[in-house]
């Protein structure tokens, strides 16, 4: 009995030990990305403030209400860059660790998930830097009263902005999240079809929590979800098929 056991032990051991290195690997690629964008820390925070300074009446600029946050704020923009950056070294090295205890169908389906679930939150993030920013702070400076000074601290807006990015990098996974869930059997097509209106309120509503309280912002996160809810049904029917396809020919052969 003891026998048995050794190699499992010394099994899950290397096992803890991979795992250890390659925890090391990912945390030393984000560190060393970090510190090379290190010397462009205030250039980054500049260039992620830019949607919210050019919708600042003219003058108009933010403040600091901390006594380091004019040091750690463009430290955490770095470092949430960085991370961004290593991301696909990173989710390389947790493929790695994964992958060989996976059936050969499963990696052909679990990568491109997560290639593709990298590539949607990243284009969640884009739309909101481009599109949703300029739109709601275009709206709060023509709403905001006459002799008000519409400024904010440089620490809430970093965290208004990380906020609204999970919140659409979240939103633009729909789609994978939606393949999964055919995939594995949880629900199936039409299941997703005759929940569609739940889903369109449930659109709004998560709308309505993570944008600021204007209409064109929820507006501009609900119906992109909606859209990709639908994207999502879409690509089942193929992964559905290619199921089934996979059973017939199982069943075949036996």
């Amino acid at each position: 009995m003891s026998d048995t056991s050794q190699p499992q032990e010394d099994s899950f051991i290397s096992h803890l030990m991979e795992l250890r290195d390659r925890l090391i690997r990912s945390i030393l690629a984000v560190v060393i990305v970090f510190v090379c964008l290190f010397p462009w820390a205030k250039e980054l925070y500049a260039a992620l403030a830019q949607p919210l300074i050019a919708s600042l009446p003219r003058g108009g600029q933010m403040i600091a209400t901390d006594v380091v946050g004019v040091f750690l704020v463009p430290m955490k923009v770095a470092l949430m860059v960085a991370f961004l950056i290593a991301l696909p070294y990173v989710l390389y090295q947790i493929w790695a660790f994964v992958a060989p205890g996976l059936y050969s169908h499963e990696k052909r389906l679990v990568l491109p998930l997560v290639v593709a679930s990298l590539l949607l939150f990243l284009l969640g993030m884009s739309f909101a830097y481009f599109l949703v920013f300029p739109t709601v702070f275009g709206f709060m400076a023509k709403v905001a009263p006459e002799g008000v000074a519409w400024m904010t601290d440089i620490d809430k807006y970093l965290s208004f902005v990380m906020t609204t990015f999970v919140a659409f990098g979240v939103t633009f996974e729909v789609p994978v999240i939606v393949i999964v869930l055919v995939r594995m059997g949880v629900v199936d097509l039409q299941k997703l079809k005759d929940i569609r209106p739940y889903v369109i309120v449930g659109a709004f509503i998560v709308a309505a929590v993570f944008t600021p309280p204007d209409v064109v912002s929820q507006f501009m996160l609900a119906v992109p979800l909606c859209l990709l809810y639908e994207l999502g049904i879409f690509m089942s029917r193929f992964v559905g098929s290619r199921r089934d396809a996979e059973d017939d020919s199982q069943q075949k052969t036996a």
